[in-house]
């Protein structure tokens, strides 16, 4: 290994790689950054740098983690960024790769949770009670989080042009800043424009009204501290626990709620795996296999509840 190459230039090197090459999201970004520090921690305190570690260090690291409560799904992705981590290291510092034979924990498959068409409908209509300028707003974006299956943060991050009115798509950034497009129906552009013609201008402040560039031209945007950003995902978190809690829906639902009940509802009305895959934007296919299960658990009720010798 060349002089004057130490743990912390190691690290400064796969960040920037995670940033430049990778291009990961932010969440799984931070998400790897974090458990990387935690191993070189881990690592000092055993007096052992990278170099040296070796994979039982690896596995007396997971153990800790494991045993401080850490779930198998936060477990199984600290091993992905252990793998990538020393995969790093070893093509571009030829370190051993000590992280190759790790094995993955057994993660029990649940079933998301997901919200049936009616329950959808209850959703939108509460939403439909608030009549102000947010309230509008918000149904707007619950009511396009759940016609496109698109990820809450593709959703507060979109813009304006990302919207084609011309021909009924639209085009989203997801994870790794792939794109993707996909139509939206009719009734959502509808209101879509009608949001943009006669609410829009009222949610600017009065210093950015009648301007022709506003900031970047968030579709859903928040201002604070003279500065155009837009709305978090906590902010529409709480957008949604607000409705929630004004209807008689029962059930613990996220804005990833909406996205899992879209995909069910289209898979129930006979959509192909390979279609939904595209239309959710997940690069493979076995993600998507989940869906599978929640429709045989579909038929398996019909079968149960209409089979004359069930």
């Amino acid at each position: 290994m060349p002089n004057g190459i130490n743990d912390e230039s190691m690290y400064n090197a796969f960040i920037t790689f995670l940033l430049t090459e990778k291009r990961y999201s932010k969440n799984t970004f931070l998400a790897y950054k974090k458990d990387v520090e935690q191993l070189l921690q881990f690592l000092k305190e055993k007096k052992v740098n990278l170099e040296n570690s070796n994979k039982t260090h690896l596995k007396n690291f997971l153990k800790k983690l494991k045993e401080s409560g850490v779930s198998a799904k936060t477990l199984s992705r600290k091993i992905s960024c252990l793998k990538a981590f020393f995969n790093f290291l070893s093509e571009r510092f030829k370190i051993s790769n000590k992280a190759g034979a790790l094995i993955f924990p057994k993660l029990e498959q649940t079933l998301p949770i997901y919200l049936t068409e009616s329950e959808i409908e209850e959703l939108l209509k509460t939403a439909a009670k608030d009549n102000s300028d947010k309230g509008v707003r918000n149904r707007v974006m619950l009511s396009l989080l759940y016609a496109s299956g698109m990820r809450v943060s593709e959703l507060v991050e979109l813009k304006i042009d990302q919207i084609h009115f011309d021909t009924g798509f639209i085009s989203l950034v997801g994870k790794g800043n792939k794109e993707r497009v996909i139509p939206l129906p009719e009734g959502v552009l509808k209101f879509l424009n009608f949001y943009l013609e006669k609410i829009y201008e009222n949610l600017k402040p009065k210093a950015e009204k009648n301007k022709h560039v506003f900031g970047k031209n968030y579709l859903f945007f928040s201002y604070y501290n003279n500065d155009i950003k837009p709305i978090s995902r906590q902010s529409f978190w709480i957008i949604l626990k607000n409705i929630l809690s004004k209807t008689k829906i029962n059930k613990k639902v996220s804005p990833h709620t909406l996205r899992h009940s879209l995909a069910t509802h289209l898979l129930k009305s006979g959509a192909n795996i390979r279609s939904l895959q595209l239309l959710l934007g997940h690069e493979n296919i076995s993600t998507v296999q989940i869906y599978t299960h929640l429709e045989k658990s579909h038929v398996r009720k019909i079968y149960d509840d209409k089979h004359p010798r069930a």
